[in-house]
C-alpha cells in the first residue's frame, strides 16, 4: 500500500546558492555617522585591526562590512569595541539577515544629544553671565566644561584620524577649538565646540531619517513563519530556518513570510511593497508570490522556493544598499576637489598666521584668524552635498517599487533626451489577444462558428496568436470541434481537416499565396479587410475552407489578434515628456503598419520596425548619434543588447527576476508604465538639487574664506556658517523624498 503524502510536505532538499558574502564576513549597523570624512575614519581602525583583510563602510547605508583574512572570524565584540573607541554605535547582524533594522535612538537615549545639551548649558551659562560683567575663574570653568564635554567625541574621532595621518574635520575643529582656548578665547573655543557638535548631531538625525528607507523594506519580513508539519500541524519557527521545499500556511491579513509558490488556496494579495503596484494581484495554485507582501482575505499555503537569505525582498535591500553607498559622478568629481582643497586652505592658514604675525609683529591676531580658516577648511558640505542626496532619492524610489543601481544611473538618467521603448511586453502586455471578430459577406453565419472553425485549427498549433484564438474560444465556452490531418506553415498559418473540409487560418502573406487577396490594383474584400485591421495596429489572420468536394477555399471571415497597449502607456509617455524628454521612439520586431499603430497610440514621435535584438542596439547608438544620452525600456532579457548599449537601461517587471535585477541600471519591480516617468522626474530633480547643493557649499565656502582672511568673522560665526550650510543641503538632499509621495499621490489619481 503506498502511502499519500500530503501537499504540505516539503520537497526533497534542493537548496538554491545564495548571493551572500562569505560566512565568516560580518556586517554591522553603524549610527552617529554624519559625513563620508567619519565613515572613512571607522574604515581605516577597523582594518587596521589583526585579522581584519578588509573594511568597508557604506556611508550611505550606515553599514560596515569586514572581510576577516584567511576566513577566520573577528570577534564581533573586538570590532564594536574598536567603532565605539572612533565615536560611533554598531551593531552587528548576520549576513544575509532579513529582520527589521533596529530603529534609530530616541533623542533623549543619544548619547551624543545628552553631551551636547549639557555642554550647551554650560555655555549658555557663561554667556549669561560674562554678559551680566561676571568674569572669574567660575565662568572660564563653564567655557571648559561645554569644551570638554561637547568637544569629547569629535576630539576622540579626531585623534583616531591624527593617527591614521588623516586630516578630517574632527582634526580641524579639535585643533580650532585648543587654539581657541590656548590664546584665551574661552567663550569662542565653547562656542566652536557646542555649535559643531549640535550641527554634528542635527546633521546625523537629519541622515537618519534619509535611511529609513532600509529600515522601511526590512520590516515587511515577518520575523517568523507558519511551517506545516507533516501531521498537518503547524509550528511557528524563525523565517531564517525555512528551507526550500518547506511549506507554510500563510492567514488573510498576514504577510508573506517567504518567496514561494501557491498550492492550495485562492486569495489577493498586495504586492505594492515590492512591486509598487497598487492594484492587488489574484493568487491561485502555481503563481508565485513575495516575501513581505500582504495577504488578502483568502488563506494559502505556499511552498517556500527561496530561502530568507535569497529572496527578492533580501537581494532588494541589499541592491538598494550597494546603489546608496556609490558615487556618482558629480560626487567623485567633489571629492577629488575636496582633496585638494583642505590641504592648500590649511596652508594658506598657516602662512597667514606665520606671515601675518612677522609683518604686523601681533601674532595673536594672525593665529585667530588662521584657527578661523581651518574651521573653513572643513569640506563638510561640500562633500556630503552630492551622497545625501542620493541616498534620499534612491531610498524614496525603492519604495515604489523602483530600483536605481547607484548614483551613476541616477546622475545619467537625469541627463538623458531620449527615451528608447521596446514594444512588445513593454508599452504592450506581452500577451497577444482576440481584439475583433469580422465576417465576410458569404461567409460564416455567425462569429461563433468562425471562431470555432478557427480554433479547430489553432488548438494544434503552438503559436502564440493560434493559443490566443483557441483560448478565446475556451472562455466563450464553444465547443470546438475536431481537427485531423493538421499542417503548420511557419511564418505564414495553418491548416487542417475540419468537419472532412481543408480549413486554413492565416496571415495575409498566405492569402496572396493561395490567390485570396485579388491584385494590388484589385484587392478582395479579404484583403482590404485584413489591410485596414492591420492598420489599426492588430494581426488579422483569415479563416477560409473549402468546397465539400475539395473546391476553392472560400473567406468566411477575419480574426484580428493584438498584443494590447498597457494601461496609461500613453499617460506616461507624456509624462516623461513633462520629465525633460524630447524625443520618444518605440523599438519593435512586428511590421512597419503594427509599430506605427502603437507609436500613434502612445504619442512616440518615431518608430523603427522589424528589428531583430541587434538592431535594436544599432537603432540606440543611431538615436544617441541624433539627440543625446538615451535611456532604453524593455523587459531586460529579450532586449539585452540595446539595454546595454543604451546610457541607462530600464527593466520592467523585474520582481523575482534574478537576471533584471543583476543586469538593469535601474528596474521596475512591477510592470507600471508611470514607474519609468516616475524615475526619470527624480532623477531629473536629483540632479538639479546636487547641482544646488554643490553650488551653496561652494558659495559660502569661497565667502567664508574672504571675510575670515580680512578678520571679519569670528570663529563662532564660521562653524555657524559650516554647520548650517551643511545642515541646509542636507535638508535640501531630504526633499527628495516629497518628490516621491506628490508622484505616488498623482499615479493614485489615475483612472
Amino acid at each position: 500500500m503506498t502511502a499519500t503524502v500530503p501537499a504540505y510536505a516539503p520537497l526533497p532538499s534542493a537548496t538554491l546558492p545564495s548571493a551572500t558574502l562569505p560566512s565568516a564576513t560580518v556586517r554591522f549597523r553603524i549610527s552617529g555617522m554624519d559625513c563620508a570624512d567619519c565613515a572613512l575614519s571607522v574604515e581605516r581602525v577597523v582594518a587596521a585591526l589583526p585579522g581584519v583583510d578588509s573594511a568597508r563602510v557604506n556611508f550611505g547605508a550606515a553599514m560596515l562590512t569586514v572581510v576577516p583574512g584567511g576566513g577566520v572570524a573577528v570577534p564581533e565584540a573586538e570590532i564594536a569595541a574598536t567603532v565605539a573607541r572612533a565615536g560611533y554605535h554598531a551593531v552587528a547582524e548576520a549576513v544575509g539577515q532579513n529582520t527589521a533594522q533596529a530603529p534609530a535612538l530616541s533623542w533623549w537615549q543619544d548619547r551624543r544629544v545628552q553631551f551636547v545639551l549639557v555642554a550647551a548649558t554650560l555655555w549658555l551659562t557663561g554667556i549669561v553671565l560674562s554678559s551680566a560683567g561676571f568674569e572669574s575663574p567660575f565662568v572660564t570653568a563653564l567655557f571648559a566644561g561645554a569644551i570638554a564635554l561637547g568637544g569629547w567625541p569629535f576630539a576622540r574621532a579626531g585623534w583616531q584620524s591624527a593617527r591614521a595621518r588623516r586630516l578630517d574635520m574632527n582634526v580641524l575643529m579639535t585643533v580650532s577649538a585648543i587654539g581657541a582656548a590656548l590664546l584665551g578665547e574661552w567663550g569662542e573655543g565653547a562656542a566652536v565646540v557646542v555649535l559643531f557638535a549640535l550641527g554634528g548631531v542635527l546633521q546625523a538625525r537629519t541622515l537618519e531619517r534619509t535611511r529609513g528607507a532600509i529600515r522601511g523594506l526590512m520590516s515587511l519580513s515577518p520575523a517568523t513563519a507558519s511551517l506545516m508539519n507533516l501531521d498537518g500541524n503547524e509550528t511557528q519557527v524563525p523565517v531564517a530556518a525555512l528551507a526550500v521545499g518547506d511549506v507554510i500556511r500563510v492567514r488573510p491579513g498576514e504577510r508573506i513570510a517567504a518567496d514561494g509558490v501557491v498550492i492550495e488556496g485562492v486569495s489577493v494579495v498586495d504586492q505594492s511593497p515590492i512591486t509598487g503596484e497598487s492594484i492587488p494581484a489574484d493568487k491561485a495554485p502555481g503563481d508565485d508570490c513575495f516575501a513581505g507582501t500582504v495577504n488578502g482575505p483568502g488563506a494559502l499555503l505556499v511552498r517556500v522556493s527561496r530561502e530568507a537569505a535569497d529572496s527578492t525582498l533580501a537581494r532588494v535591500i541589499h541592491l538598494v544598499e550597494e546603489a546608496q553607498g556609490s558615487k556618482a559622478p558629480a560626487q567623485q568629481t567633489v571629492d577629488r576637489f575636496a582633496a585638494v582643497y583642505t590641504p592648500v586652505v590649511i596652508a594658506g592658514a598657516a602662512l597667514l598666521a606665520m606671515g601675518g604675525a612677522f609683518v604686523t609683529g601681533d601674532p595673536r591676531t594672525w593665529i585667530y584668524r588662521a584657527l578661523t580658516l581651518l574651521v573653513i577648511a572643513c569640506p563638510c558640505a561640500l562633500v556630503i552635498s552630492t551622497p545625501v542626496s542620493i541616498v534620499s532619492a534612491i531610498g524614496t524610489a525603492s519604495r515604489r517599487g523602483i530600483l536605481i543601481k547607484g548614483g551613476a544611473a541616477l546622475e545619467a538618467a537625469g541627463s538623458a533626451k531620449v527615451v528608447a521603448i521596446d514594444k512588445t511586453g513593454t508599452l504592450t502586455i506581452g500577451r497577444p489577444e482576440v481584439v475583433t471578430i469580422e465576417l465576410l459577406p458569404g461567409g460564416a453565419p455567425d462569429t461563433r462558428t468562425l471562431l470555432a472553425t478557427a480554433a479547430a485549427v489553432e488548438a494544434l498549433s503552438e503559436h502564440p496568436l493560434a493559443r490566443a484564438v483557441a483560448l478565446r474560444a475556451c472562455e466563450e465556452g464553444i465547443a470546438v470541434p475536431a481537427a485531423a490531418r493538421f499542417l503548420a506553415m511557419p511564418g505564414k498559418g495553418a491548416s487542417a481537416q475540419v468537419n472532412g473540409r481543408e480549413t486554413v487560418v492565416g496571415s495575409m502573406r498566405l492569402a496572396r499565396e493561395l490567390e485570396l487577396a485579388g491584385t494590388e490594383a484589385r484587392p478582395s474584400a479579404l484583403a482590404r479587410q485584413m489591410t485596414r485591421l492591420a492598420e489599426e495596429g492588430s494581426t488579422p489572420l483569415f479563416v477560409a475552407v473549402a468546397g465539400e468536394n475539395g473546391g476553392t477555399l472560400q473567406p468566411l471571415g477575419v480574426i484580428a489578434v493584438a498584443d494590447r497597449l498597457r494601461p496609461h502607456a500613453a499617460d506616461a509617455v507624456r509624462r516623461m515628456r513633462e520629465a525633460g524628454i524630447a524625443h520618444v521612439a518605440v523599438l519593435t520586431g512586428d511590421t512597419r503598419t503594427t509599430g506605427e499603430a502603437i507609436a500613434r497610440a502612445v504619442g512616440a514621435d518615431s518608430v523603427r520596425s522589424e528589428l531583430l535584438p541587434e538592431d535594436k542596439a544599432a537603432a540606440v547608438r543611431d538615436l544617441r548619434e541624433r539627440y543625446g544620452p538615451v535611456v532604453m525600456i524593455g523587459d531586460g532579457v529579450n532586449d539585452a543588447p540595446a539595454l546595454a548599449t543604451a546610457d541607462v537601461g530600464i527593466a520592467m517587471g523585474a520582481a523575482g527576476t534574478d537576471v533584471v535585477l543583476e543586469t538593469a541600471d535601474i528596474a521596475l519591480m512591477g510592470d507600471d508604465l508611470n514607474g519609468i516617468a516616475a524615475a526619470l522626474l527624480l532623477s531629473r530633480r536629483t540632479r538639479g538639487v546636487i547641482e544646488q547643493n554643490i553650488g551653496l557649499s561652494l558659495v559660502t565656502k569661497l565667502l567664508a574664506l574672504v571675510l575670515a582672511a580680512f578678520g571679519l568673522v569670528n570663529l563662532w560665526i564660521a562653524v555657524a556658517a559650516d554647520m548650517g550650510t551643511s545642515l541646509a543641503v542636507t535638508l535640501n538632499g531630504m526633499r527628495l523624498a516629497l518628490v516621491n509621495r506628490r508622484q505616488r499621490s498623482q499615479a493614485s489619481d489615475l483612472p
